[in-house]
Formats: structure tokens, C-alpha cells, sequence
């Protein structure tokens, strides 16, 4: 059994409305293959290793939270390591679907959300306004949690070092602003919306001590480690509409 690409896609696009987002990536399908789906394969970036996997497993489709494109790159001729990361999808007619921050934002399956569910946050919100989206979320802890206790949760949870910059009048934390990823310079919208605390992928020196010096507890849990788990939501709702394909997850040993 399988479903047309044109199905899959059309699907995608009602569940994740990339045309809302102004993102610096194309955001859906990236590369074109074959018409007919009967396996599709997830992973968070469009790596060599990704789309190696893909082929192996004799995928159709390759769907993740990184595609192949992005407008910092500018253009890039197909050679080098990016020819060998992107011929096996074209020689194998494998088709790519790509979706950064729609599936970041997504309040059903999106990476921000998964986070809080996985925090057990409640009365869980939209956060993170970019360019007219939103693209995180924010929500409050059943009891207020020490930073160093959260910080434990996180590491535990994600199996992963945790970075955590504590203000000095440190307090407990009842509320937080989620945002995945490479999202460093938002910890900012944790402070506009009086939030206790800020999690995201990556921290740089300066947020560190900007974001103590302004009383937000800010986490660092890594770029991958914090945007794998929407993607994976995204696989089971993918299984559960369209009952006629098989699935399979590929995870990356990605620190960063």
C-alpha cells in the first residue's frame, strides 16, 4: 500500500501552515521524487548521514526539521560535501520535506511544545513572537522548582550537560518561556513577559551574563536535544492519518 506525494504534502501544509511563517528557509518539499509513498523516514537535519540512512532503509521520503536550504547560505553550487549530501536523495528519486519553524511552533506536535509536555508545564500558551508568529511556547510548573533541581530534570530527561546561567538573587522558578533551537538572543521575551525562567538550545557568553544580570534563569540544552522530539510527534501523527505507509526515525549522536 502507499499515498501519493501530492496527498502527503497537502496534508503537511494543512497541519503546519508554513505560509504563515516568514522563516529564512523554503519550508515543505525541497526535493522531488517519486509519486508514490510507502516508507517514510524522519530525522532532524538533512545530513549525509540522514539521507544515507534513508537510502539504506529504502525510503521514499525524508522528512525533517532541517532541510538543505537556507537564505545564510546564498547560493551553493551542488559540489564538495553538499553534492554527496544531496545526490543520494536525487540518484534514489527520494523525496525531501523540510519544516523549521512551523514545526518549531506547532501548539499539537511542535518542538517548543514537546518540551513543555515533557516538563509538565501547565496552562501552556503561544511565546515568542517573531516577525508576526509565534514561535515557542510558555507555561507554569505545578510547584515553583529550583533552578538546580530543573537543570537536573533537564539532563535527566534529555540525556545531555545542561548550561544554566542563575541570577544571583536567585529564586524558585514558577514559569517559563520555551523557545528550541538556536534561539539565544530571545531570552529577552522571558523578561518582557515577567517570566521567572528562559530554555532553549544554545547560549553564547554574553547571554550567559546578560541573562543572570536581569534576573531570567537561562538553560542551554542543546540545538539537537531540544528540536528532536517534534519531529518524532510529527512521525506519530503522520501514522495515525495515513494508515498505509511505514515509518522509521533516524537520531544523530549530535552534541551541539
Amino acid at each position: 500500500m502507499s499515498i501519493l506525494k501530492s496527498e502527503l504534502e497537502k496534508q503537511l501544509k494543512t497541519w503546519l501552515q508554513p505560509e504563515l511563517f516568514e522563516d529564512y528557509c523554503p519550508n515543505g518539499l525541497q526535493i522531488e521524487g517519486k509519486e508514490k509513498i510507502q516508507k517514510i523516514a524522519f530525522a532532524v537535519s538533512a545530513t549525509k548521514e540522514s539521507v544515507e540512512k534513508a537510502v539504506l532503509a529504502k525510503a521514499d521520503c525524508l522528512i525533517v526539521h532541517h532541510g538543505l536550504f537556507w537564505k545564510f547560505h546564498g547560493t551553493r553550487p551542488l559540489t564538495g560535501a553538499f553534492y554527496h549530501r544531496v545526490s543520494p536523495l536525487l540518484k534514489n528519486d527520494i523525496s525531501l520535506f523540510g519544516y523549521h519553524l512551523p514545526l518549531d511552533a506547532n501548539l499539537e506536535f511542535g518542538n517548543a511544545k514537546a518540551l513543555a509536555d515533557l516538563l509538565d508545564l501547565q496552562n501552556i500558551s503561544p511565546f515568542g513572537l517573531y516577525k508576526k508568529t509565534y514561535i515557542g511556547v510558555k507555561g507554569e510548573f505545578k510547584s515553583p522548582i529550583d533552578a538546580r533541581e530543573l537543570s537536573t530534570v533537564l539532563q535527566t530527561k534529555l540525556q545531555r550537560n545542561i548550561l544554566v546561567a542563575i541570577p544571583e538573587e536567585a529564586k524558585l522558578i514558577s514559569n517559563i518561556g520555551i523557545i528550541t533551537g538556536g534561539a539565544r538572543d530571545e531570552w529577552q521575551l522571558s523578561l518582557q513577559d515577567g517570566l521567572d525562567a528562559y530554555l532553549t538550545g544554545e547560549m553564547s557568553e554574553h547571554h550567559y551574563h546578560e541573562s543572570r544580570e536581569s534576573g531570567i534563569t537561562m538553560f542551554a540544552a542543546g540545538h539537537h536535544a531540544t528540536e528532536k522530539f517534534g519531529i518524532q510527534r510529527l512521525k506519530s501523527k503522520i501514522e495515525s492519518h495515513f494508515k498505509d505507509v511505514e515509518t522509521i526515525f533516524f537520531d544523530s549522536e549530535n552534541p551541539a
